[in-house]
């Protein structure tokens, strides 16, 4: 499988459709490339789509170091210009977000426009800091198996979790979250956490940019995705029903027709 060493790590990436532009996906804290299978297949006969795993997650090198922001926005680039991708037009969803809105300010030449998905501009609520230090102390030393009953009312709605219907797509997400590599992991969730803001920045995102977030959303909460369209100017804001932190998978449907439709404006 494909794997291209950028900014001193061996990052995981898949690439399918063969569009005259291009779309890079970038996933959310806890997941892979996988996030995005579901607009992959709505995207790729109209656009190449590249989907990456971050260092320490996914099928990606679990390197030592190199778990902030700073140095995720780096790779993101490094891959982007080795792969040829520029101008993309870039979807982040949460740390995925975090890493967009770096490029965006500080690489505007590489972006088309810019989709971003349940994310903040702010730094990690004090309130939460605890708790997600002492989750992240068992996930280094235990894994993320015993965790996962915690987590999912983190990353996903009440709609979603109360869906007799998808009652094995949970459990498979489940596994998904046990399977991550605990030092990998531990690593990126306390880069996450201790991130810091870029709200005063992003008001120079001069790049068209589309901002979703699931009105069920309790880890990034829609007031964060106000905050972020009152300062990008131009930019479009999208509340998705029934959706929490996951948006892509818990509402595909509605999620591919707000990216087609704002591609397509």
């Amino acid at each position: 499988m494909p794997h291209i060493k950028v900014n001193g790590a061996n990052i995981y990436y898949e690439e399918q459709g063969s569009g005259t532009e291009t779309i890079v996906f970038a996933h959310g804290l806890l997941w892979s490339n996988r996030l995005y299978d579901n607009q992959i297949v709505a995207l790729k006969k109209q656009y190449r789509c590249i989907a990456f795993d971050f260092r320490g997650q996914g099928q990606s090198e679990v390197t030592k170091s190199g778990y902030d922001m700073d140095t995720l926005c780096e790779d993101a680039v490094a891959l982007i210009k080795a792969l040829n991708g520029s101008p993309c037009h870039f979807a982040g969803l949460s740390m995925g977000g975090f890493v967009g809105m770096r490029i965006a300010f500080r690489y505007p030449e590489l972006l088309k426009s810019l989709i971003l998905l349940d994310t903040s501009s702010d730094p990690e609520p004090k309130e939460n800091l605890g708790r997600y230090r002492l989750l992240n102390l068992i996930a280094h030393y235990f894994g993320l198996r015993m965790l996962t009953g915690q987590v999912m009312p983190i990353m996903f709605g009440t709609s979603f979790l109360n869906d007799p219907l998808r009652k094995k797509l949970k459990q498979e997400l489940k596994a998904k979250i046990a399977q991550n590599h605990r030092i990998g992991i531990s690593r990126a969730i306390k880069g996450v956490i201790e991130r810091a803001g870029v709200y005063q920045e992003i008001k120079n995102i001069k790049t068209p940019t589309l901002v979703m977030v699931g009105d069920q959303d309790i880890a990034t909460v829609p007031a964060k995705s106000e905050r972020i369209h009152a300062q990008i100017s131009g930019s479009k804001l999208v509340v998705i029903p029934g959706a929490g932190h996951t948006a892509t998978i818990e509402e595909p449907e509605f999620v591919n027709k707000a990216i087609i439709d704002f591609l397509n404006t």
